[in-house]
Order: C-alpha cells, then sequence, then structure tokens
C-alpha cells in the first residue's frame, strides 16, 4: 500500500499510486487518452519545477521568532528586498514583542513597520551586515483556478520545506462573511509553522503571503502580493495604513443593469463621492479597473483605495454610462445606524487556531 509521510518525511509513492494520481487528473481535464507512461512524465516534471524553486529561494526564507504572554511564537517570512525587508503574518508577528529573524547561521532583532489586521500581513526590517536574498515578486493577478503554487516555510519547527499544491478558488469571503479582499485559496495543507510563508507560482516568484487556513487544514489562504504592495505603498507614503474611504453604502437588487444589480442607496453629505457627483439610485458598474457585479465586489475593489489618489467610478444612471472621478478621503468609522459588510482579517475568520506555531512557557 502506497504511503505519503508526514509534515518533513520522505514521501514515497508507488508506481501505482503515481499512475492513480495523474488518472484522476487526466479524467477531470479530459484528457483520457493519456497513458500512465504520460503522466509519471508530467509527475518529474512537475517534481523538478519545484526543486528548482526551492533550490533558488530558500536562503531567502526566514523562521520568524516572537513572544507573547503565552509564550514563543514561531511562524515564517520572507525577504522582498536586499535590505532586509520581510513580509510575514500578523498572526505571527503584528501583536508579539521580541522579534528575531532567522536564516542560514545569522540570527537578527527584527523592527516591526506594519501590522495591518485588514490585510492579516505584518512587514519587518532588520539591518543585516550583507544584502539578503530575496525572492522577487511575481503577478497575482495571473493566478487562476488550477494554477501551479508552491509554499517554502517551516512546519513544525523543522528546517525550509516546499509544498506543491493549485489553487482551488479566488475567493471573497466565507461564510457569508466578506474577506478584506480576495484571497487565493491553495490547496495546500500548510502546517503550524508556515503561516506567514510565500506563495510562489512555478516561475519561482511571490504570489501571495499565506495568512490562514481553511477548516481542518486541507487548503490554506494566502493575501494576493498585489494586495500586500497596497500596504506597503501605504506606508512609504504615509507611514502608515491609510484606508480610502468615498462615502457611500450599496445593496443588491433582484434586477441586473449593465451586468450589476448594485444600487447606491445613499451618499454621505461632503464626502468624496458626494462632491465627485454620485447619486443614490445610481447603479454601480465599476470601481476604478474593478468591475463591479453584486455587492461582494465592492470590499476587493475598495481594498486598493488609495488616499488623495483620484480614482474612476462608472455608475448607470437615465439610460446611460457616466463616469466620475471620485478622490478618496481617509477611512472613517460609520455613522452606527448605516450598515456596512463586515470586513473581516483573513485567518481570525477561518480558524482561531492559526497556523503558526505556539510553544508555551
Amino acid at each position: 500500500m502506497a504511503m505519503i509521510g508526514g509534515p518533513t518525511g520522505n514521501r514515497v509513492v508507488s508506481r501505482r499510486a503515481r499512475c492513480v494520481l495523474f488518472s484522476s487528473i487526466v479524467l477531470i481535464a479530459g484528457f483520457t487518452n493519456w497513458s500512465c507512461a504520460q503522466a509519471e512524465e508530467t509527475f518529474s516534471a512537475v517534481a523538478k519545477d519545484v526543486q528548482a524553486i526551492f533550490e533558488n529561494n530558500k536562503d531567502a526564507i526566514v523562521k520568524i521568532e516572537s513572544e507573547d504572554s503565552h509564550g514563543l511564537l514561531v511562524g515564517t517570512g520572507f525577504f522582498v528586498s536586499p535590505t532586509g525587508l520581510i513580509y510575514t503574518s500578523y498572526h505571527v508577528a503584528g501583536e508579539s514583542s521580541d522579534i528575531v529573524a532567522d536564516f542560514g547561521t545569522c540570527r537578527y532583532p527584527a523592527r516591526r513597520l506594519v501590522a495591518d489586521i485588514r490585510s492579516g500581513i505584518a512587514i519587518l526590517k532588520i539591518n543585516p551586515a550583507n544584502p539578503t536574498p530575496y525572492i522577487p515578486l511575481g503577478d497575482s493577478d495571473s493566478i487562476v483556478t488550477a494554477s501551479g503554487v508552491v509554499i517554502l516555510g517551516f512546519p513544525l519547527d523543522e528546517s525550509v520545506t516546499p509544498n506543491y499544491g493549485v489553487v482551488g478558488g479566488l475567493d471573497q469571503g466565507h461564510q457569508n462573511r466578506f474577506f478584506a479582499t480576495t484571497l487565493i485559496r491553495a490547496n495546500i495543507a500548510a502546517q503550524r509553522g508556515e503561516e506567514g510563508a510565500p506563495l510562489l507560482n512555478l516561475d519561482g516568484h511571490v504570489v501571495g503571503i499565506v495568512v490562514g487556513s481553511v477548516d481542518d487544514r486541507t487548503a490554506c489562504y494566502a493575501l494576493p502580493i498585489k494586495a500586500a504592495e497596497k500596504v506597503r505603498s501605504d506606508y512609504i507614503r504615509f507611514g502608515e495604513i491609510r484606508q480610502g474611504w468615498v462615502g457611500v453604502t450599496a445593496v443588491d437588487r433582484e434586477e441586473t443593469e449593465h451586468e450589476s444589480k448594485v444600487v447606491i442607496n445613499k451618499v454621505e453629505d461632503n464626502s468624496p463621492a458626494h462632491i465627485a457627483g454620485v447619486q443614490p439610485g445610481d447603479v454601480l458598474l465599476s470601481i476604478g479597473p474593478v468591475k463591479i457585479h453584486s455587492t461582494s465586489d465592492i470590499p476587493s475593489a475598495c481594498f486598493f483605495l488609495t488616499v488623495s489618489q483620484k480614482v474612476p467610478v462608472t455608475v448607470f444612471r437615465a439610460g446611460q454610462e457616466v463616469q466620475v472621478d471620485v478622490i478618496p478621503a481617509q477611512a472613517q468609522q460609520p455613522p452606527g445606524n448605516v450598515a456596512i459588510p463586515p470586513l473581516v482579517a483573513p485567518g481570525y475568520l477561518i480558524n482561531s487556531d492559526s497556523l503558526r506555531l505556539r510553544i508555551e512557557n
């Protein structure tokens, strides 16, 4: 009987098991004429790709250690520049203290630059004696369902380990609640210690950051790297995260107009939307480059709004499309009587027992 080893053990798979595995893939893809030999060849090619990604990027993976009132936390991070800039998960280093970055034979104290619970990430900085290895950033917009992806992390406090899977979906929320932005759901069983790990495409470029697990850890969620770069851009520009605000609320209606069923039902007085000419009753078609079909599209579009940076908003009004330029202001707390979709940090929503590794005092 074929057996796949544990998190860090050797994986031994019989020829028969490999044939069954790739026969299933073949049937799903519709290529019913594939032979077992072709499946073996594909298996070998994927393994070589993963091995190359691992060898090229393993030195840029960082073990993050920190402490809170309960004990030591261990997770994963990775360098995104030669100056010692590190991306990791909010759970790993967003609220803890005494943060240490451990890579190769080096250990450095790390300074927290950003802790953003909305996106689920933290950005750290060390002052290295020499330039650090780093992983190039990829295009997270190119990721689609069934894209092959790899994570590199420190499972269960072991050495850096690769884990391969495919993208299961691009999710806007879970159980009728919205994420702050669309997350990549990777069919990879991430383990404790791997939160904060990079999600890489098969070119070896970072396309996401692991921020939480799904259900019983059969899959994991990753924040697209484009969203992480938005957070970093805010920090560079303002020294803090500034969520853009336009001042409207919207609801879904049953009828669809120009592929959207979202109608604006309130525009706040003197808000950016009010100043730009948005009106109650307008059907919302797009915010910037993001097409709006239902209210579930709105949080992800608004995540990328930047304070004081003009964004085109297209609405359908009186039988024609109208485009206005809105200049978002700093996000405000909504009045108590205004209902808004809950924007939740990934990881906290899916399970309170995150993928960070805790070593109790």
